[in-house]
Parts: C-alpha cells; sequence; structure tokens
C-alpha cells in the first residue's frame, strides 16, 4: 500500500433499510481533500451536522457501531468504514439521510463494488501511522475476549471465534498483506443466534433485518408453531431450517462467521483515523472491545506524541554530505546549521544536525546551562526546507530562500549539546512562483522538541 493518501474517483451511492432502525436511507460518499479524514454528515438534520469518524466519537456499541458528536449520530458504521479503510479510502465525506447506514445484504460487497467502480485517487499528503513499538492487550476475560497486537512493520490480523457453538464450531480467519479484500472478507455476512432475534426484536432493533441480510444460527430444533412466528416477524412465508441456519442454504465460506468478525475488525479499528503497522490476534472480538481497544491505542499515541516519519542510518550514504550542502546554500560557519541530508522525495526531505558543545551560540546561551536557541531550531528547519526546494532549480547556489513567515511554532524540548537534532520537512503544496508552505518538525530521538509552519520564497541572487 502507498504512503500517500487516497480518495475516491467519483462518489457513490446506496439505498437500503437500516438494520435496526427499518428506515429507507439513501447514503453518497464523495471525495474528498487531503487530511479530511472520513467524515459523515447527516443531511437530514438542520445545519446539516458531521460528526469523524473516530473511536472518541463511539458512543455505542451494542449491536454495531455508532459515532456521536452534537446532533449528529450514525450507526452500523462498521460495513462501509471497513470497505473504504481496508481497500486504501483516506479521505472521504459521507452524506446520510438517517441515523443509520443501510445494511445492504448484511456484507460489505456492494460497497467494494462501488469503490472499485470508481476507483481510488492518489493525493501528495503522506499517510499518518502508528508503528507498534510493543504488545498492547486489550481483554475481558470473563467472556474470553482479548485482543493483542504486537509490533510489525506492515499491517496482519487473526481471529479466532468459539461461542459454545455446535454449528458454528471455532473458527479462524486471517487477513494479511497481499490478501484480496473484496473477495476473501468483503462478501461475508452479519449473523445473529435465533434465540437473539426474540430479544433483539423486543427490544425494538432489528426492524430492517431479515434472513436476506443476516444469518441465523439454530443451535437447538424448532417446532412449527416457533417456525410460523419466524414467519411473521420476517414477513416470510417459506421460513426453514436447513443445516443450522434460518434459510441460509449455502455459506459464502465455510467460516463465514469468522470472516464477517474481521470485516467488522477491520472497519472498527479504522476509527483510529491513521494506518496502524502491527499484528493483530483477536479471540471472540465485537465492537465493544474493537473500540475500547482503539480509544486504549489511541490514548498511548496522544501519551507518545508526534514520532519521526523517518529513520537516520548514519552508516548509509547520505543525500547530501556537508560538501554538497555547502554547495547549495549560501550559509558559512558559524549559521550552517544542517550537517547532512538523509532522505529526500518528492514532497519531504530529512536531515540531521549533531549539536555540540563548539557550537559558538553556546557561549553566552547559557554559558551555566547550554540550550541551543529557538530561532536556530527555526532557522535549521528552513535551511533543511531550502535545501528541498533548491534541489528543483537547475544551479541552486544562484539562489537563496528568505522567510515570508513563520506560523504554529511550538518548542516541546531544549536540544542540548550531545543531542542528534533529526529534522523533518513535508511540502504542503507544489511550489508556485518561487512560494514555497512547508511543514517542519525537529526531533531528539522519538521526541518532539519543535514544530513549524514555515512559507518561505526562492530568490535568484543579484
Amino acid at each position: 500500500m502507498s504512503d500517500r493518501q487516497n480518495t475516491l474517483g467519483a462518489s457513490i451511492s446506496f439505498t437500503g433499510k437500516g438494520l435496526h432502525t427499518g428506515l429507507q436511507v439513501e447514503m453518497t460518499v464523495h471525495p474528498a481533500p487531503e487530511n479530511h479524514g472520513i467524515i459523515f454528515r447527516r443531511v437530514d438534520l438542520e445545519g446539516e451536522p458531521t460528526v469523524e469518524a473516530l473511536c472518541d466519537n463511539v458512543t455505542d456499541t451494542s449491536r454495531g457501531t455508532t459515532i456521536e458528536r452534537g446532533k449528529a449520530r450514525v450507526s452500523t458504521i462498521e460495513h462501509i468504514m471497513s470497505a473504504l479503510w481496508t481497500l486504501g479510502v483516506d479521505n472521504a465525506l459521507v452524506d446520510i439521510n438517517a441515523p443509520e447506514t443501510p445494511i445492504m445484504d448484511g456484507s460489505a460487497r456492494e460497497y467494494v463494488a462501488e469503490i472499485a467502480r470508481v476507483g481510488v485517487v492518489e493525493q501528495k499528503a503522506l499517510r499518518n501511522y502508528y508503528e507498534v513499538t510493543e504488545k498492547q492487550v486489550f481483554a475481558i476475560p470473563e467472556k474470553g475476549v482479548m485482543l493483542a497486537i504486537y509490533p510489525n512493520e506492515e499491517f496482519s490480523a487473526s481471529v479466532h471465534i468459539d461461542f459454545n457453538s455446535k454449528v458454528i464450531g471455532n473458527q479462524y480467519a486471517t487477513f494479511v498483506p497481499g490478501d484480496n479484500y473484496s473477495e476473501k472478507i468483503a462478501p461475508c455476512r452479519t449473523f445473529v443466534f435465533l434465540h437473539e432475534v426474540e430479544m433483539l426484536a423486543a427490544a425494538g432493533l432489528i426492524k430492517g433485518g431479515d434472513v436476506d441480510n443476516a444469518i441465523v444460527v439454530v443451535e437447538n430444533p424448532v417446532s412449527d408453531e416457533q417456525l410460523q412466528h419466524l414467519s411473521a416477524l420476517f414477513n416470510k412465508r417459506d421460513i426453514r431450517v436447513t443445516g443450522g441456519y434460518l434459510n441460509n442454504l449455502e455459506l459464502r465460506f465455510q467460516n463465514e462467521m469468522a470472516r464477517h468478525k474481521l470485516l467488522d475488525l477491520l472497519g472498527d479499528f479504522a476509527l483510529l483515523g491513521r494506518r496502524i503497522k502491527g499484528a493483530v490476534f483477536a479471540m471472540r472480538p465485537g465492537h465493544y472491545a474493537n473500540t475500547e481497544f482503539m480509544k486504549q491505542i489511541y490514548k498511548t499515541i496522544r501519551q507518545e506524541g508526534v514520532k519521526p516519519r523517518f529513520k537516520y542510518d548514519c552508516r548509509k550514504a547520505p543525500v547530501y554530505d556537508i560538501n554538497a550542502i555547502r554547495s547549495m546554500l549560501p550559509h558559512r560557519f558559524p549559521f550552517i546549521l544542517v550537517d547532512r541530508v538523509f532522505h529526500m522525495d518528492e514532497n519531504s526531505i530529512a536531515s540531521v544536525k549533531q549539536v555540540t558543545i563548539n557550537e559558538p551560540f553556546f557561549q553566552g546561551h547559557f554559558p551555566n546551562e547550554p540550550v541551543m536557541p529557538g530561532v536556530l531550531i527555526v532557522e535549521a528547519m528552513a535551511q533543511t526546507s531550502g535545501l528541498h526546494v533548491l534541489s528543483q532549480v537547475e544551479d541552486p547556489s544562484q539562489y537563496s530562500t528568505y522567510f515570508l513567515r513563520i506560523d504554529n511554532v511550538r518548542f516541546k524540548r531544549k536540544i542540548v549539546p550531545g543531542d542528534t537534532m533529526q529534522i523533518e520537512c513535508l511540502l504542503l503544496e507544489p511550489v508556485r512562483r518561487g512560494l514555497a508552505n512547508v511543514e517542519c518538525r525537529a526531533f531528539v530521538g522519538d521526541t518532539l522538541a519543535c514544530e513549524a509552519t514555515i512559507m518561505a520564497q526562492i530568490v535568484k541572487n543579484k
């Protein structure tokens, strides 16, 4: 999967009943700009309020995943989220005229078909990743629920379900890099046990549910009287039990229930709002466990803060060494603040500055407690972004870059002698008329030291 964000190639629309509300729903998913995320908009409500598809907005997981903010509430979002996220869509605006998404056939099959029809479009902005660095666990021991995530370079997931069911038995399902989600996971339908149906109906749920959009598992013999009752409940004349299932004569996969639990997990994990680099193992997962685990991980992310995108390896040849840097930048002692560029692509650059006690500014800032001046940290970020922009012009030594604006400067950590300062700069939009708008961060190790947004202009020297 590309490191760039994606959106849809065109808008896609769906109509159908909500599983629990029974309402007729119209839902249209539109392309959205970079860094937009996936946002639901209730077009049937005054002011068309919106709610972001994020774990912090989850308010109910009783029989599906519900997100809510203010007046905007949308239920059963897991199938459309699973389809969008797993097929690579990072940014989308979902217009919906009801409080619940359409259930369709109980799977994500129709969603992925429409996404495949219009395709996805790569955007310039880089994706945000959460890289798992140590094992994390969420468990509900009394229910046999356990989710764990381990460090891994790519995302994968393995699901095991066991409901003490003689019909379902033990089932496993996996999703690993290279798997075809559209064929392997998306067609798998939601399921419910027959003994739960009456309870759900009594609670005013499954008003849009029937044997065509859910697998109903039948554990025990069913009387003719109960079949007649079910016929009335589902408004079907030919209700019958076949092979342990109500009217589902043929499963799409032998382990369809485990695969559907995996489908749900992928949709719920998308609510982290960023891609995951880690291996997931889940035992009896459900919407509550899935979303609580994402809340736990999101809390970890907030505590850890922003991490570097790129890893510096001093053993590898640099993109630019100090001699190349001196040939491109006009700065000289004591004002050249970049030692080496170790990464560069079309939209980003990363450099390092080895900070030593020999820096002349430490003589006065401060003699008894040497600290690198904040203005020089910002200058180092500007020089790094300048190298990126100047690399795109002929004879860069004939140009200089000048500050036009510095916004959102925040200092998070002191930089002191002995630190290796790593600087990462991301071009927020293409350079136009010599103007560059750049997002910059400086790190020491994995700790963010400074961040700022810089606008500069390239000017040819006189």
